[in-house]
């Protein structure tokens, strides 16, 4: 399965739409991950309609109706890789470790809120990653988003990708 990863889009007060390699992406992806901070549901509606399937939580930038249209953690497996999407996970110093104990029976934590790419390996194996922002760089040098492979119980292939 070819996966894509986005976070923190913030449409439409960062930007109009999603770059137009993000919905490139999208069409290829047999799953799309996005860890939060929507701001408007019409991207929600988009994702839905263009994704084969998409998992998703809100964020804290996301209000009532992407609040009842989403759950805080969403949790999936997929060919046999154990995932969970949520928006926000503290602080990153003892992220890992923290993560792990809140998640032992997850294999993939996917997480936004930072718009910081992220990719470490917990103690226990969990696989913490943070694709940033394709549309709000904030103190990055670039917009970015990740894509990945899942089979036969490995996630594989994992790539940040600049906009």
């Amino acid at each position: 399965m070819r996966a894509l990863l986005i976070a923190d889009t913030h449409l439409p007060k960062r930007a109009r739409d999603l770059p137009a390699v993000v919905w490139e992406q999208v069409a290829l992806a047999d799953v799309v991950f996005h860890a939060g901070d929507w701001v408007e549901p019409d991207l929600l509606d988009e994702l839905q309609a263009r994704s084969a399937m998409l998992v998703a939580c809100w964020g804290n930038n996301d209000g009532d109706e992407l609040r009842r249209r989403l759950p805080e953690r969403a949790d999936v497996t997929l060919a046999g890789v154990r995932f969970t999407v949520v928006h926000e996970t503290g602080g990153s110093k003892g992220r890992e470790a923290r993560m792990a104990a809140l998640y032992p029976d997850r294999d993939v934590l996917v997480f936004g809120h930072s718009h910081i790419p992220w990719d470490t390996t917990a103690d226990t194996g969990l696989r913490l990653l943070n694709p940033g922002s394709p549309t709000d760089r904030r103190r990055q040098p670039f917009c970015t988003y990740m894509t990945a492979t899942v089979a036969d119980g490995a996630l594989s292939d994992v790539e940040l990708h600049r906009v």
